[in-house]
């Protein structure tokens, strides 16, 4: 009989998550009732977001407990259905749990049967074409509304939404320079990805005057993954009616206890700055649109789905760690063996 595997929280983080935070048990696989199907998972997606729900702290989910399975967005196949949208052999996504088998049904966030193509690796649904190149989208397009000839800079620009919101706001004909933490993630970015210019933040003495020399007539939308001192930089950088898309703080997940501050917040009254932080369920009108243009994108060879997968279900936590210390490129995901 098979098992149902499942990685749960066996203690919360301090800083930095580590593998021994984390364990992996096994129960017996759950039988789908009235309205619910059961899913064999084939990748999760690897988010910082998670990371906020391990300290035992709500947010705008409520946090993971001690001995509670981590929750992340996945990917997997129907196996048996009793919910009359879907059928066995549907591909599926949703704001799930690391585990081999679960139950969904229309009470699972961010539901949604995925019409996967067989020319395009099932994995880019969960980075490029999924989640990662929505959330680009969204911010770019709904809350940056992006035109062309302007100059976008992208912090976090060789991760997974970064690398996909650099790409996108290149086709749409803006100027586009990434920020990244090592020489070998700002060449990425230039050479494979199409960024007009990148800078590599740990080497940069002074990042405000780095952006300045990058963008002399100023920015004028900021896709901000990171907050903190990256945020304070860019700041006094911005042009007037500039536009900073607030997608990620992840300077500060690790120590969300004591935050970074900000000391140039006046700059966003100086210059009549518009500053938005925005959540990708709550843009679902725009998502079809998005899902033609990075189908579209991607077949023609003009948007790179830049990933790392880690394969087996018990190297989850590795991969996890290995992303919230800055050790990864692209989009993170696990692949459930």
């Amino acid at each position: 009989m098979p098992v149902n595997r499942r990685i749960i929280l066996r203690a919360h983080p301090d800083g930095v998550p580590k593998p021994a935070d984390f364990a992996m048990i096994e129960e017996a696989v759950p039988v789908p009732g009235p309205g619910e199907m059961l899913v064999r998972n084939r990748y999760f997606s690897m988010e910082p977001a998670i990371r906020g729900w391990l300290d035992g702290k709500d947010n705008y989910f409520t946090a993971i407990p001690l001995g509670g399975v981590i929750r992340g967005p996945t990917l997997g196949q129907v196996i048996t259905s009793n919910h009359p949208g879907f059928q066995p052999g549907d591909h599926v996504w949703g704001l799930n749990q690391w585990e081999d088998f679960s139950i969904l049904s229309d009470q699972t966030i961010l539901l949604e049967k995925l019409d996967v193509s067989p020319d395009i690796p099932l994995s880019h649904y969960v980075g490029a074409l999924g989640p990662s190149g929505l959330t680009a989208y969204v911010g770019l397009h709904d809350v940056g509304r992006i035109s062309e000839g302007e100059t976008v800079v992208i912090s976090a620009a060789a991760g997974a939404v970064g690398s996909v919101a650099g790409q996108i706001a290149r086709l749409r004909g803006a100027r586009v320079v990434g920020l990244a933490g090592s020489d070998e993630k700002a060449a990425i970015l230039t050479g494979r990805l199409g960024f007009h210019a990148a800078i590599n933040y740990r080497k940069a003495s002074d990042l405000g005057a780095a952006i300045a020399d990058a963008c002399p007539a100023g920015v004028d939308i900021y896709f901000d993954n990171v907050g903190g001192r990256t945020l304070d930089a860019m700041l006094p950088r911005m042009r007037d009616f500039g536009r900073i898309i607030c997608c990620g703080m992840i300077s500060d997940y690790n120590n969300q206890a004591t935050p970074t501050p900000v000391h140039n917040l006046w700059q966003v009254v100086a210059k009549q700055l518009t500053l938005r932080g925005f959540l990708l369920f709550s843009h679902m009108e725009t998502l079809p649109q998005a899902r033609r243009d990075l189908h579209q994108w991607a077949a023609a060879g003009e948007l790179v789905a830049l990933e790392n997968i880690t394969h087996g279900i018990a190297n989850a936590p590795d991969s996890f760690c290995r992303l919230m210390a800055g050790e990864t490129v692209g989009k993170t995901v696990l692949e459930v063996d």
